[in-house]
């Protein structure tokens, strides 16, 4: 039993800096709070507190060691990374990578910031990675920028990074092309499970509307390899999971009044995805060195997609009590090398284009695998994902409408015990209006959900997550400022087998949050406090639409 103190690491950065007397804008992802025993003993560790200005290709590298004060390395109840941001004038949203001994262990996105600035809070719970915390090792953060005009029991013996392996900046990879890297696991390992991190980047920011291949000369200027995406995990060349990933919206995507003060749900910590690779282990344990392959793919005749995905993984390896080299056969592998796809639609008399592309994966791999110690492990794992996308290009490009919803059954037994369940729907809809050919006024409305029964390793709590997202906004680019106003209403609920629960409502309008309701076991004593703004008249940060619509411009 782990004694009840939990370590927390304390980040915080300074895009530009904070007008303290200025009215802030207080910005928040409606989330959990991280399920920390209430009666532990707190240690804290300050990591970093960096002004991250002209900052492409120059992460932040510093050394992290463990906590002397908190009982044996190792032992703790729970990990936390809290990460404390400050901002004002005008930028771009960024992406943030934090890796430690080369694993990703978090991904999140800064918020765009205000004149007159804005802060955020985020605390993650990155308790699955505590075989990394208890030893010393480099801690990277990386966060390209620009100015311009409570658990209990061992989680693994062995976290193995695929990643670019570097020291000097974050450890994600850019696809296409696939990354490959070849690892050597110990002879007695007899359970593997990979986390996967994803998120589309550059022409494949906004995926989810780009436009099939075969409609291009219908629509000049538009973004193809259509919006169907399946990240693939391979083991020496053979597929051995996939995600059909969640569509992150970033606070400057699409329309930004509609992010202040609340972001889109997983902007400031992005899903990441879980697959049983136990099956492969009576290759994977035969002390010869084996590839690791991630990539992306599309439903395009060819498979490929546009410039860029950012991609990498661990994974987190359990070996036998006994040295004796695991064995074991597969006993059946049926999988194919790319989803099911289709692609259907009409072009009208008037030049409206309508298209859906629907896709579906089915797994099924199965060994048996005899440990050292002679325990033989019957291991079935499963995936059933389906995915749909509706767009419709209407009024001469001036209407863009997109409909998808990705769902998916995933489950891993080990002799008839689950331990991987991964049951999700991420229905996303999305109608943009434009109000004249330039793009320099147009209105948005979302409607985007994350249902999700999660459990993603054996050792860690099944949780269940049920959020919905509303949003509406007007955007005005103008030479003498930009100008807008947005809504936003989330209800979120959270509840796992460890008895923690929480549930929050929350709406937003003209930045100021007009109503907010938390309850449940995890819910903290006292709410963050959102600073009263004036109405909003100006914005400093930039746009982005799909298909090129409107050049980013700071």
């Amino acid at each position: 039993m782990r004694a009840q103190v939990f370590f927390s690491v304390s980040l915080f950065h300074a895009i530009f800096a904070w007008l303290a007397n200025a009215a802030v804008l207080v910005d928040f992802q409606v989330a959990q709070p991280p399920p920390v025993p209430k009666n532990a003993k707190q240690c804290t560790v300050h990591v970093l507190q960096r002004d991250f200005a002209f900052s492409f290709g120059n992460a932040e590298v510093v050394q992290l060691e463990p906590p002397t004060d908190c009982g044996p390395e190792g032992s703790w109840a729970a990990i936390t990374l809290n990460f404390t941001v400050t901002s004002n004038g005008t930028q771009f949203d960024r992406l943030g990578i934090f890796t430690f001994q080369n694993v990703e262990i978090w991904r999140t996105s800064t918020p765009e910031p205000t004149f007159d600035g804005i802060i955020w809070t985020y605390v993650k719970d990155v308790t699955r990675y505590t075989p990394l915390f208890a030893k010393p090792g480099t801690f990277i953060l990386q966060l390209d920028n620009l100015i311009e005009a409570g658990l209990n029991g061992v989680y693994s013996n062995l976290l193995v990074p695929i990643s670019s392996l570097l020291n000097n900046t974050g450890n994600d990879v850019s696809v296409p092309p696939m990354f490959s890297l070849n690892v050597t696991l110990p002879r007695n390992s007899v359970k593997v499970f990979a986390e996967v991190y994803a998120s589309g980047n550059g022409n494949e920011e906004f995926w989810y509307f780009n436009t099939a291949n075969e409609f291009l000369p219908e629509l000049p200027g538009f973004i193809g390899q259509g919006p169907f995406r399946e990240v693939r995990l391979l083991v020496d060349g053979q597929v051995a999971g996939t995600a059909y990933p969640y569509a992150t919206i970033f606070t400057g995507g699409i329309a930004p009044t509609a992010w202040r003060p609340i972001t889109s749900y997983g902007a400031l910590d992005l899903p990441t995805y879980f697959l049983d690779i136990t099956p492969f282990v009576p290759v994977l344990a035969d002390g010869h060195p084996h590839n690791i392959s991630l990539d992306v793919t599309s439903a395009e005749n060819d498979h490929t997609i546009n410039q860029n995905w950012f991609l990498s993984a661990v994974l987190q390896v359990f070996v036998d009590k006994s040295s004796k080299p695991t064995t074991g056969e597969i006993n059946t592998y049926s999988v194919q090398p790319f989803s099911v796809t289709n692609t259907v639609g009409s072009v009208g008399s008037n030049g409206d284009v309508n298209i859906t592309v629907s896709a579906s994966r089915k797994i099924l791999i199965e060994s048996t695998i005899i440990s050292g110690s002679g325990e033989v492990n019957h291991v079935v794992w499963s995936q059933q994902l389906q995915y749909k996308n509706v767009q419709n290009i209407l009024d001469n490009t001036l209407i863009q409408n997109v409909l998808q919803t990705s769902s998916g059954t995933v489950l891993s037994t080990h002799n008839g015990v689950p331990v991987v369940v991964d049951d999700f729907s991420y229905p996303l809809g999305i109608n943009i209006t434009e109000f004249d050919p330039s793009g320099d006024s147009f209105e948005a409305t979302f409607d985007h959900s994350y249902n999700r029964d999660l459990l993603p390793l054996p050792i860690v709590v099944r949780s269940q997550i049920a959020e919905r997202q509303t949003a509406d906004a007007f955007f005005l680019i103008s030479p003498n400022g930009n100008t807008g106003n947005g809504t936003n209403s989330n209800v979120f609920s959270y509840v796992d087998q460890g008895g923690n629960t929480f549930s929050r409502t929350v709406d937003a309008v003209l930045n100021n949050i007009t109503f907010d309701k938390q309850s449940g076991s995890l819910t903290p004593t006292s709410s963050p406090h959102q600073f009263p703004l004036p109405p909003f008249s100006g914005f400093a940060g930039a746009v982005r639409l799909p298909n090129n619509r409107r050049a980013p411009a700071a």
